[in-house]
């Protein structure tokens, strides 16, 4: 494991990116990761996730005491303690605003269609837990019901928050949401997103299975493939394999073309 002066560094280096990728603005967002059986370092209230400094990071208990720090903790530090008492498994948490998947937030829409593959293998699908009151009990309650089966949720009218096994993982699935939103936004302008069916989102299942991909994934059943097959049967059977094959192919050269734009 990382010493403690490299996680501080970590937390860092994440703020920074969050911040440059207009995931956060301000004094947005908060970052932690726990370091111990009751031992969980954290950003600082008040102060810019763009801006910060290793000594800036303030460690607290499982109950929010400060142990050690100049600076107050994040305000909303209750919601990944509550992630952190559910699961074990989870070693940091980032909560962030990006843009276009804190529209899908505000406007009540969760991001569970199965149309990309790599979300499919890595997320599942991302639901919405309902408002809570930044900062209050509200949103640990909102957000335990989805603890067992998702690392990725939007919270309604707030933002989103992700789960990994490090900074850095909890970090890329924040990149993945937003990517995700993004597409799914121009398709729906593009006139709407044609879901992979039951039997294509089973592969990538058993693709995931093989890879060995940690974290929780709620399964084909939060998918909503089958829900859609029954309810449009007529038209599923109107498209042929070979154009099904083209859509697949479409939309993973605009997930290509979309990574390496990101990367230049």
């Amino acid at each position: 494991m990382a010493s403690e002066y490299q996680i501080r560094q970590d937390i860092c280096e994440v703020g920074r990116r969050i911040y440059a990728k207009g995931f956060v603005a301000s004094n947005d967002g908060n970052i932690s990761v726990r370091i111990g059986d009751n031992e969980v370092l954290t950003t600082p209230t008040g102060v810019s996730k763009g801006f910060m400094t290793p000594d800036m990071i303030v460690k607290v208990d499982l109950e929010g005491r400060k142990i050690a720090g100049n600076l107050k903790p994040s305000s909303e530090i209750k919601m990944h303690l509550e992630v952190y008492r559910h699961r074990p498994d989870v070693r940091a948490v980032v909560h962030a605003h990006p843009p276009v998947a804190t529209a899908f937030a505000v406007a009540g829409i969760p991001l569970d269609k199965p149309v990309l593959p790599e979300i499919i293998i890595t997320l599942g699908a991302v639901p919405i837990a309902r408002y809570g009151t930044p900062s209050t009990e509200e949103l640990p309650q909102a957000i335990r019901e989805y603890l067992d089966k998702y690392d990725a949720v939007l919270l309604e009218n707030h933002g989103a928050l992700t789960m990994g096994t490090d900074v850095y993982n909890a970090f890329y699935k924040m990149e993945s949401i937003e990517h995700f939103a993004k597409i799914s936004l121009a398709a729906r302008q593009l006139g709407g997103e044609r879901v992979l069916p039951c039997e294509e989102v089973e592969k990538l299942l058993q693709i995931r299975e093989k890879l060995g991909v940690s974290g929780r994934h709620p399964g084909c059943s939060g998918c909503g493939a089958c829900a859609v097959a029954s309810a449009g049967q007529d038209r599923q059977l109107e498209v042929k394999d070979s154009e099904l094959q083209e859509i697949i192919a479409a939309v993973t050269r605009r997930v290509l073309a979309s990574l390496g734009e990101g990367q230049k």
